[in-house]
């Protein structure tokens, strides 16, 4: 999403400045061309020679040096962002009143180009009435402030005012700068995750999906402008929402209950969720004592939350589900598709390598409704997302 696009860094006095470098490394990796601007505390934090080794470019520092003096109109229509990262509490003052007496300020008040920034300060300053008073000034100049984190500061105090980690601050930019909104305004769910079946107080029917999968795909919707709920089963993958519903939830009975609420207002749904298809007829209100040699468990078919979902399925929904085979896999994923009244399923094989449960890359064969079969070399479940995702507005939003 940043290949070719023009990121202007600026670094000011504060100790998160060694983020900086990671923020350099991930946005040419990501394909963007980086400017970096230091301010002179800066120096006291990174090292310039390793920045301008990342970035390509050299980093600038001096208002007054003879190259850097005819750059700082150029280097704010040069841009296509100005980031500020980290925003000290001192820089933050001068932006908020019009000083200029660094090469950073003065290229701030020259940018044409939108201007995001990323605080980083101890807590105490970060809450204090003069701070607060600077960021809504610098928010009414049109800047866009990236929230800070809470955790282990400088001081050695636990509290607000970390700067936001460098994949954060991409996660930002990009989502507010850089995607065209193709699903603006559609709501869309996806269930992550697997469900448990409790069989007593303590054990359960359950499998080994992480909820990676669903996550990324979840992210990814968001990205391209959905509304979207993620409904997630009791993975162990963390995950925050920043801007993303979440329903957690525990059994199959949970799941389709929270799906069959919200698929009535939902434009999308993608059930990605590895549901259990059986559940314990009963469910013991003890815990069970190990007494017998063999113990017999009865179960019953759990709902089949894609089938209620295809019956209910109205003119301009779109429902895409998931396969997940070991046998057969072509002829049970195209099974599945017209028997669910589904628009794609997304097939994934255990015989595939990096596929399945468990793993980071996945492998996927999508078909549609409209006959397409398309395959996907094996990918970072990242990838993947935006390959379904793709899909879904070429064939459905396009």
């Amino acid at each position: 999403m940043l290949q070719g696009k023009k990121i202007l860094l600026g670094i000011t006095g504060s100790i998160a400045a060694y983020k900086s470098i990671f923020l350099v490394r991930l946005l040419v990796k990501s394909g963007a061309e980086v400017k970096v601007i230091m301010t002179p505390s800066s120096k006291d934090f990174v090292s310039s020679l390793t920045l301008s080794t990342l970035s390509h470019h050299p980093v600038l520092i001096d208002l007054f040096d003879e190259q850097s003096w005819s750059n700082h109109v150029e280097l704010g229509r040069w841009a296509d962002i100005m980031v500020i990262a980290p925003l000290s509490c001192n820089t933050l003052a001068k932006m908020a009143n019009g000083q200029c007496d660094n090469l950073l300020l003065a290229v701030y008040l020259s940018a044409t180009c939108p201007v995001v920034v990323a605080p980083a300060m101890d807590e105490d300053m970060w809450h204090h009435t003069a701070t607060k008073a600077n960021l809504k000034k610098l928010e009414s100049y049109g800047n866009k402030i990236i929230p800070v984190g809470k955790g282990e500061l400088a001081s050695g105090l636990y509290g607000d005012g970390r700067m936001a980690e460098p994949e954060q601050i991409i996660e930002y930019i990009t989502v507010n700068f850089f995607l065209t909104s193709r699903l603006a305004n559609k709501k869309a769910i996806v269930t992550a995750g697997p469900t448990y079946e409790a069989i007593d107080p303590v054990r359960f029917i359950g499998n080994h999906s992480s909820g990676k999968m669903g996550i990324a795909i979840a992210k990814e919707l968001y990205r391209r402008g959905a509304e979207v709920t993620l409904i997630m089963g009791p993975a162990s993958t963390e995950f925050s929402a920043n801007g993303i519903n979440l329903v957690r939830v525990t059994s199959a009975d949970d799941m389709y209950n929270a799906c069959l609420g919200l698929f009535e207002k939902a434009d999308l749904a993608v059930m990605s969720a590895a549901v259990a298809d059986y559940t314990p007829v009963t469910r013991a209100d003890q815990k069970i004592k190990k007494k017998e040699d063999h113990f017999n468990l009865e179960l019953t078919k759990t709902k089949d939350i894609l089938k209620s979902l295809g019956e209910k399925k109205k003119q301009g929904q779109v429902l895409v589900g998931f396969a997940l085979e070991t046998s057969n896999e072509k002829e049970h994923a195209l099974d599945k598709l017209a028997k669910k009244n589904a628009d794609m399923i997304v097939l994934n094989s255990l015989n595939d390598k990096g596929a399945g449960f468990g793993h980071d890359t996945n492998k996927v064969t999508i078909f549609s409704r409209e006959g397409e079969e398309i395959k996907f070399d094996t990918k970072t479940k990242d990838e993947v997302a935006k390959d379904i995702v793709d899909t879904i507005i070429r064939l459905h939003y396009a």
